[in-house]
């Protein structure tokens, strides 16, 4: 395949794989915020730990979209260690997002329902730029490209180079016999 035919190929798959990963956030973005105005407009939670809440239960609805819908064909080995990480990338997400929330409740005092909307959004926005990195690079780890069955006939130079080197072996070990072969005349 031509560099320009795998390049294509790379776009493709990273073409679907944005599709696939919107997709999943789109539907944990209504979660979210289904969950926070429902808990902003039936609880006496502070804006920011209600908006918290509906961000944890929007990382495990998205979890399950991420491992058997997004990155399904990715390394299951390490469930352990990936979720971990999930959790762990997913928490700095919580924090980037809600981080945005609180600044704009607390730091300006920006806390009508529609200002809180429009900044839970804004920093969900945000975190899922870092949470798509740190997704693919980290937790969802792609597999190793296989490798071939037939090993490839090495190249004309390369066979020169291992006869060479080969002839050099062969050499230096006679030259070690002939010392032995003296030092035991002497």
């Amino acid at each position: 395949m031509s560099e320009r035919g795998a390049l294509r190929t790379r776009l493709d798959q990273l073409a679907r794989e944005v599709a696939k990963f919107g997709t999943v956030g789109a539907l944990g973005l209504v979660v979210n915020i289904a969950v926070s105005n429902l808990l902003w407009r039936t609880t006496d939670l502070q804006v920011v730990r209600a908006g918290l809440l509906a961000t944890f239960i929007a990382i495990l609805f998205n979890y399950v979209g991420f491992r058997y819908w997004t990155y399904r064909d990715r390394d299951k080995t390490g469930r352990t260690r990936e979720l971990t990480l999930f959790l762990l990338f997913s928490g700095v997400g919580a924090v980037i997002e809600n981080g945005v929330l609180y600044v704009a409740t607390y730091g300006f005092g920006w806390d009508t329902p529609l200002q809180s909307n429009v900044f839970k959004i804004l920093g969900i926005g945000i975190a899922t730029l870092f949470r798509f990195w740190s997704y693919r690079t980290w937790v969802f780890k792609a597999l190793p490209a296989p490798e071939p069955t037939e090993p490839a006939e090495p190249a004309p130079a390369a066979e020169e180079e291992v006869l060479e080197g080969f002839l050099k072996q062969e050499r230096r070990s006679e030259r070690a016999s002939r010392v032995e072969e003296e030092s035991a005349r002497r």
